[in-house]
């Protein structure tokens, strides 16, 4: 299968777009799976620490492997601390310190191995060369890596970041827009396991914000989009992540999430809501990419948009009496047309 071209093919910087993928799996520890990542496309393994790992100089820049929990990986601003004194004391207490923190969360991470998934954060690839990444998915698979099928446990994902076409608030409101309105469809299209709808990571967005987006009148500037935003979804856990976008572009914006160190502010979606199906003969980054282009089709035609957003907070606002007859009489209609 091969990447199909999106709408706007280039980025606001006037390049490719690129696409950041990330996986979770289980089956296949960071290690082992930093040496697949090594042997597949090149570049140097590099230790960054017990369960975390690095390949650097690949074709498209640097992979993060790591278990997928912050508590088995040693604390940045811990290992940056300084001594508070100049002294020989304060020297061997820090460093006494560091080594300690280092040490359990070694320990963390062996015990919780098997348990939390190994996670690859792929460098951000050019669209058109998605189909080159997927040799990764079915290698994983051949070394044993599971899926989000391989069992009810397993709520992992493939997240996809695209890169924008445009910073414009008009633009983002259209592509917000329509996703919103195709969200229901790929929820079936990809058919969410399970777990993913139990766990919280990829939640759909609060009806009340649909609706409020949606209404053809809302035309809000970048900070009422974003109040807006945060005021409905104060959490990371949406299906459809703007954070990320958000703190690249108000990086100085005053609240918490903003300065969550695992928000990293970029020019992309952060497209949460994909299954990692590696058993799926042909599945991979391709196949959520063309998926999600659906939504880019769609924001790309802004009448079709504003025809469809009014028709759904018509139809959403109407009182369950009225929507049970406008049901009734669709259904009415579908069983004479199939007489």
């Amino acid at each position: 299968m091969q990447p199909q071209p999106p709408p706007e093919t280039l980025s606001f910087q006037g390049r490719t777009r690129r696409v950041g993928v990330e996986i979770e799996f289980s089956g296949l520890p960071p290690l082992a799976t930093a040496e697949l990542v090594r042997d597949l496309f090149g570049g140097e393994l590099r230790l960054v620490s017990p369960h975390r790992f690095k390949v650097d100089g690949t074709r498209w820049g640097t992979f993060v492997i790591e278990l997928d929990t912050q508590y088995a990986h040693p604390d940045d601003k811990l290992l940056a601390e300084v001594p508070r004194k100049d002294s020989e004391w304060e020297r061997q207490r820090l460093q006494m310190r560091v080594e300690f923190h280092s040490k359990a969360r070694e320990l963390i991470g062996d015990v919780v191995t098997g348990l939390v998934p190994t996670e690859i954060v792929c460098p951000p690839v050019p669209w058109n060369e998605l189909g080159d990444l997927d040799a990764l998915f079915a290698a994983l698979y051949s070394r044993g890596a599971k899926g989000t099928d391989a069992s009810l446990l397993y709520g992992f994902g493939l997240h996809l970041n695209p890169e924008v076409a445009s910073l414009e608030t008009v633009d983002i409101l259209k592509q917000l827009r329509a996703y919103l309105l195709m969200a229901e469809w790929l929820r079936k299209e990809i058919d969410i396991d399970i777990t993913r709808e139990v766990l919280p990571h990829a939640n759909p967005f609060p009806k009340a914000y649909v609706l409020k987006v949606l209404d053809p009148a809302y035309a809000p500037d970048l900070d009422t989009l974003i109040a807006d935003y945060v005021e409905f979804n104060p959490t990371r856990n949406r299906e459809l992540d703007l954070y990320p976008l958000f703190a690249y572009l108000r990086p100085d914006y005053p609240h918490a999430l903003f300065h969550d160190k695992l928000v990293k502010a970029r020019p992309t979606f952060h497209y949460r809501l994909p299954n990692a199906q590696l058993s799926q003969q042909g599945w991979g980054a391709v196949v959520e990419w063309n998926r999600w282009l659906v939504t880019e089709q769609l924001a790309a035609d802004p009448e079709e948009v504003t025809g469809r957003a009014s028709r759904y907070v018509s139809y959403h606002t109407r009182s369950p009496l009225a929507r049970w007859l406008g049901r009734l009489r669709d259904w009415v209609r579908e069983a004479r047309a199939d007489s």
